[in-house]
């Protein structure tokens, strides 16, 4: 049986990784889970205490580890400590070692993408034999590289074996805001019913129903989920991202929420952008600056 369908063993942790429920995950009951599943769980909880800011620990635990899946932890824990360059020799390593690893397959994805080696992610990740997080990063990718089409393109061949997913429901709401219309409202009832159920209400599920409010002009709502995101964690880096373009959105001044982000995820790609765009503006605007001669 498959571990991850509807009556496999794994499917609260994975439902619960996915939701952003990183503590359900963390203090998951794994006692009772068959032996080969064991190994599985055991990456969604190290994952989740990485999500949460214990990467190093993380590192540290899996030092010497032999086996594929927690070497690929392993990396993915040095890379969020900024040990971008071991991380991403090990993860090449394990790649090489193990290229048909489900867990490896995604964390290298992941890894591969973030070094700026999005064809080579889409390339391991293609290689999976029904792994639904390897099709849900795929989709992501190909939406950063505005491949619309071809995100389109993955979650339509998914939802031919997987329909009921989470991940492809998830997966299919992230491409229809992408291509508008109908799909925003589409997207807004997959997020809406997340966010609001108390079993799966998390910031990332909130932020994706401000999202989609966002999207359908509804920016007094926006407004409210997004309140509602931050409530549950102030340091939720895409709720202060969204809450920043919200912001501009409504008239109104994002300094407050911009140096918030700062300070949280100085990294982050809103960030970066609006840092290019200055430049970008200043070198423009030295063109046509007053030239005083004495």
């Amino acid at each position: 049986m498959d571990p991850f369908s509807s009556e496999g063993e794994l499917l609260s942790i994975h439902n619960a990784f996915h939701q952003g429920q990183l503590t359900t995950v963390i203090e998951h009951d794994t006692s009772a889970l068959a032996p080969e599943n064991v190994i599985k769980a055991q990456v969604y909880k190290h994952r989740a205490r990485i999500a949460l800011g214990n990467a190093e620990e993380v590192s540290a635990e899996l030092e010497g580890e032999g086996s594929p899946e927690l070497a690929a932890v392993k990396a993915l824990a040095e890379y969020t400590t900024s040990s971008t360059s071991t991380a991403a020799a090990d993860i090449t390593k394990v790649i090489s070692s193990s290229p048909n690893n489900g867990t490896v397959q995604v964390i290298g994805g992941i890894i591969l993408h973030l070094e700026g080696k999005s064809d080579d992610a889409v390339a391991l990740l293609s290689k999976h034999q029904g792994h639904l997080e390897a099709v849900s990063l795929i989709a992501q990718i190909r939406l950063c590289q505005n491949r619309t089409d071809l995100a389109l393109k993955e979650v339509q061949a998914a939802k031919r074996w997987a329909q009921d997913s989470l991940l492809v429901n998830l997966a299919e709401s992230w491409v229809g805001l992408r291509v508008g219309g109908e799909k925003y409202q589409q997207a807004y009832y997959v997020f809406e019913e997340l966010a609001q159920s108390p079993s799966t209400s998390t910031a990332s599920a909130l932020v994706g129903q401000a999202v989609a409010e966002i999207h359908l002009g509804r920016l007094e709502e926006a407004e409210v989920a997004l309140q509602q995101a931050l409530a549950k964690d102030s340091k939720h880096a895409e709720a202060l991202a969204n809450a920043s373009v919200l912001c501009v959105l409504a008239g109104k001044d994002n300094n407050d929420q911009l140096s918030l982000l700062r300070n949280t995820a100085p990294d982050h790609p809103l960030l970066t952008d609006l840092e290019l765009k200055n430049e970008l503006f200043e070198k423009a605007a030295a063109k046509y600056a007053v030239k005083i001669t004495a």
